[in-house]
């Protein structure tokens, strides 16, 4: 086994390792200190250039990553859900992933690092998908909710695929799903969508 080999197989358990346990014990409301609720903003982008559709180019990725981040601000742990009508049992969401996720984006340095002797930002678009791709594992059939996604990756392409703008995208209309119809036109067909070039620029 080359030195290369060693370290890269060093390299790859501190990352697993980092992904799988995470930080430290939440305190005793089961909430994280903030620092660890912190995802690193160039590494976001850097995840969402490799795994959100180039068709919707440069700006539309911009705009579904500050989505994300606006929904991890304002995510609660263990909230209370809507139950079904006449239900006895109240359900409740997933417990807290940021600090998770805040991890495996320091695992990508890693395995970037310990592969290409880059960080995961300064990666081609083929190689931050070859490590993602390992990461995430196989897809399935469909995505979980964003916030019972066990990678980030998953969770910004779980964010994005149930988004107004990706519905809209898919039938090429504009649906607006999350908003409310005046009565004079709720009978209207939606319009088609219409698409600016510039949406439509590859990522180097």
């Amino acid at each position: 086994m080359t030195q290369n080999r060693r370290s890269f197989l060093k390299h790859s358990a501190v990352a697993v390792s980092a992904a799988s346990l995470g930080v430290r014990e939440s305190d005793r409301d089961g909430s994280y200190p903030e620092e660890f609720r912190q995802l690193d903003k160039e590494l976001l982008r850097a995840i969402g250039d490799a795994v959100l559709p180039e068709s919707i180019g440069v700006t539309g990725r911009e705009l579904a990553i500050e989505a994300f981040e606006v929904w991890v601000s304002g995510f609660e742990p263990v909230a209370e859900l809507t139950h079904p009508y006449g239900g006895s049992e109240i359900p409740y969401g997933p417990p807290d992933p940021i600090p998770g996720w805040s991890a495996q984006l320091d695992a990508l340095n890693l395995l970037a690092d310990a592969k290409w002797g880059s960080p995961f930002a300064g990666l081609s678009i083929a190689q931050r998908r070859n490590i993602l791709s390992e990461q995430m594992g196989e897809p399935d059939a469909s995505f979980p909710s964003p916030g019972r996604s066990h990678h980030i990756g998953t969770a910004l392409m779980a964010h994005y695929f149930t988004s107004s703008d990706a519905v809209d995208r898919c039938y090429k209309k504009q649906i607006a799903k999350l908003e409310c119809r005046n009565i004079e036109d709720v009978g209207d067909r939606p319009k088609t969508l219409e698409v600016s070039s510039h949406e439509t620029e590859r990522s180097a």
